[in-house]
């Protein structure tokens, strides 16, 4: 580059000898001896016109000038190249050792730069185009190690640790399953036995229902049982078959025993379409006995939540509305005007045990009849103070003439059951 530099300055020269010196120029060309310009010599010195620098003193300080340059360009340009020659080596090092393939020069062992250009600009360029070259290798070589990493084959003991892992989950998996599964199935079969014997439970208190509403009992006579109601519930009663004609008076007696607090509950009820509470007979709470007839009430001096059987005798009439209370053959109280002139309606229902909201159902389970009831009778009129203590002493035995006490005229619902019931002579002892 040195000599086509010195080579251009020359013919430069030359042709200014040729033409002459420009006007007004103050360089004066005269031909550089060749041998000078090879070996490099400095330039002859020029006597200086008029103080100023000879051309041959210019033209010497431009091409030294030059020659600096160009040694320096090709000091920087060397050093690229060097640079260069290092990054390729290392990046064709990488790529043997990740097994990729270089692409490019550096794969046939070629320097990446070639024969630099000896035009600057020319030189700037082939670095743009060689840097850019490593580039793109260098995202390969990254794109190929990503792969490498993304298909790299597990180590042989870390598989094994990794399937037995897999292997123990999978047991443990099969372990909770087959638990879940047996409790399952014991859970079942718990509830299947359960059921079988509620229902068990159930068919045989149907059995015995059925029986004793078919009358197939063992007592003694018609009327020689009870109606026992153990519970405080709202499905334990009894019902009398027959109803009520149309009354204008009546007496109604019963034995009954009751140790219930507070309240023995309702003994008996009579409902009829329009009034819940045509005829009842109820202890609630801490209230006292109540008498109701078409929802008019009269208290009654009655005790008899002791526990013991007791003898009870109520009478009404419609005149004045009239009332008696007997307990255990003797008068306890009297009052009138319960409903005076109003007379019984007829085709109601008649319950023991409980208080009826409506015909024939809708207890109250705080309202119910805890205990035993016997000789439940009733009668169209009202009876003498002696019947009703021969009646109570056992002297005599008077069944109801409307509702009389015998075994196929009452059904029992709901667990209630029927018993023989002791003698009358044993109920008064128990007084």
């Amino acid at each position: 580059m040195l000599v086509l530099l010195a080579a251009g300055v020359a013919l430069a020269v030359a042709a200014g000898a040729q033409d002459g010196p420009a006007p007004g120029s103050r360089f004066v060309c005269t031909a550089l001896p060749p041998e000078a310009a090879r070996a490099g010599c400095p330039l002859p010195a020029m006597p200086m016109q008029g103080g100023a620098l000879s051309p041959e003193e210019e033209l010497r300080a431009a091409v030294l000038q030059l020659r600096e340059t160009v040694v320096q360009q090709k000091e920087t340009l060397g050093a690229q190249r060097e640079a260069i020659r290092e990054l390729t080596g290392k990046l064709a090092r990488c790529e043997g050792l990740t097994g990729g393939k270089a692409q490019g020069p550096a794969a046939t062992g070629k320097d990446t730069m070639g024969d630099l250009p000896r035009d600057p600009g020319h030189v700037v360029e082939q670095l743009s185009r060689s840097l850019q070259t490593l580039k793109d290798r260098l995202e390969s070589l990254e794109h190929q190690l990503r792969v490498n990493v993304s298909n790299a084959v597990l180590p042989s003991d870390f598989r094994e640790v990794l399937q037995r892992r897999l292997g123990e989950l999978e047991r443990q998996l099969l372990s909770k399953v087959a638990e879940l599964e047996d409790e399952k199935s014991l859970l079942h079969n718990e509830t299947s036995a359960h059921r079988q014997k509620t229902e068990n439970a159930l068919n045989a208190l149907l059995q015995r229902v059925t029986e004793l509403e078919r009358g197939n009992s063992a007592f003694k006579s018609p009327d020689a049982f009870k109606v026992s109601l153990p519970l405080r519930t709202n499905y334990l009663y009894g019902k009398i078959k027959k109803t009520l004609p149309e009354l204008y008076a009546f007496t109604i007696c019963l034995w009954l025993r009751s140790s219930a607090l507070p309240g023995i509950g309702t003994p008996f009820s009579y409902a009829v379409p329009g009034q819940a509470n045509e005829i009842v007979l109820i202890e609630w709470g801490n209230n006292p006995i109540e008498l109701l007839i078409n929802d008019k009430v009269a208290q009654l001096p009655l005790f008899v939540s002791d526990g013991k059987w007791h003898h009870i005798c109520i009478t009404w009439t419609t005149r004045d509305g009239m009332w008696e209370a007997f307990q255990d053959g003797e008068k306890l109280g009297t009052g009138e005007n319960l409903a005076p002139w109003h007379p019984i309606k007829p085709g109601g229902v008649l319950i023991l045990g409980q208080e009826q909201d409506t015909v024939g159902g809708r207890f109250d389970a705080t309202q119910a009849f805890v205990g035993e009831l016997s000789q439940f009778n009733i009668w169209d009129r009202v009876l003498r103070a002696q019947e009703i203590i021969n009646i109570a002493n056992c002297s005599t035995n008077m069944p109801g003439n409307i509702i009389p006490w015998v075994d196929n005229n009452v059904d029992v619902f709901g667990g209630a059951s029927k018993w023989p019931v002791e003698t009358c002579e044993e109920r008064l002892l128990d007084l």
